[in-house]
């Protein structure tokens, strides 16, 4: 049984005049940020204002860093030659350290999104790339991921810190693995069930797949997606279930 669990959830997703995700309220519910460093989403403007609102809320930053592909929302796939995906990272990594310090606070930690968290759950290559950029970018920061992952083996073979995350709220095959999206039963959207999912793998480590196996998944943060109808609202209440079952909400960072 785990004792405390992070709750962290993208960040900073919009561009110019164009916002998806209500930054400010989740900002009150979640522990960690992954905040978008321009590549998928994310402007200078929009970094630093989320960096100075996860400052005042205590929560910590995390760079989540993405194939350079911003009209594909960063879930296109992409070949990138491993070293200028190195080069990339600590780029976006340096862009917004260097808002989290303006604002008062740093990045904490790192983590994939979209099409190169995936890419990097299996491809050793990608995965040591991400690694490269992390190392290249300055600091020894923990890599943000999935079990098992090519991205967390080549993180432990450069000694950098890795934790385990889970989702609340995306379904799971009998592998331990997410159910890609578009096919049946990738994205939980009923309330009681997110609700529910929080609380077995945040107490139990136990999540349900889709086909009725049941997952062992030892995580110590749980991600929310904030671009879902009523995130601000879910997760203000995955956060009180959460306390209410006796589980402690704290950053990992």
């Amino acid at each position: 049984m785990n004792g405390t669990i992070d709750l962290n959830a993208d960040l900073g997703e919009g561009f110019g005049r164009w916002h998806l995700t209500d930054d400010d309220a989740l900002l009150a519910s979640v522990t960690s940020a992954n905040v978008a460093c321009g590549f998928h989403a994310g402007d200078p403007v929009t970094m630093r204002r989320v960096c100075a609102g996860a400052a005042e809320h205590g929560v910590r930053v995390g760079a989540q860093v993405s194939y350079r592909d911003l009209a594909g929302f960063g879930r296109r796939a992409m070949d990138v030659p491993a070293d200028e995906l190195a080069a990339e990272v600590a780029y976006q990594i340096g862009a917004l350290d260097l808002f989290a310090r303006a604002a008062g606070t740093r990045v904490a930690y790192v983590k994939p999104h979209g099409a190169l968290y995936h890419r990097t759950a299996h491809d050793p290559e990608q995965a040591a790339a991400v690694v490269a950029g992390v190392r290249l970018a300055g600091t020894p920061l923990p890599l943000l991921g999935p079990p098992g992952s090519a991205l967390h083996a080549a993180a432990e073979a450069a000694e950098l810190p890795v934790v385990v995350e889970a989702f609340a709220d995306r379904g799971y095959r009998a592998d331990g693995t997410l159910v890609p999206r578009g096919e049946p039963g990738a994205v939980l959207t009923g309330t009681d069930e997110v609700l529910a999912r929080s609380v077995g793998l945040a107490r139990d480590g136990r999540v349900t797949a889709v086909d009725g196996t049941e997952v062992r998944v030892r995580a110590r943060s749980l991600c929310l997606h904030g671009d879902t109808p009523g995130a601000v609202e879910l997760a203000r209440r995955v956060r009180e279930e959460l306390v209410a079952a006796g589980v402690t909400v704290g950053a990992f960072a």
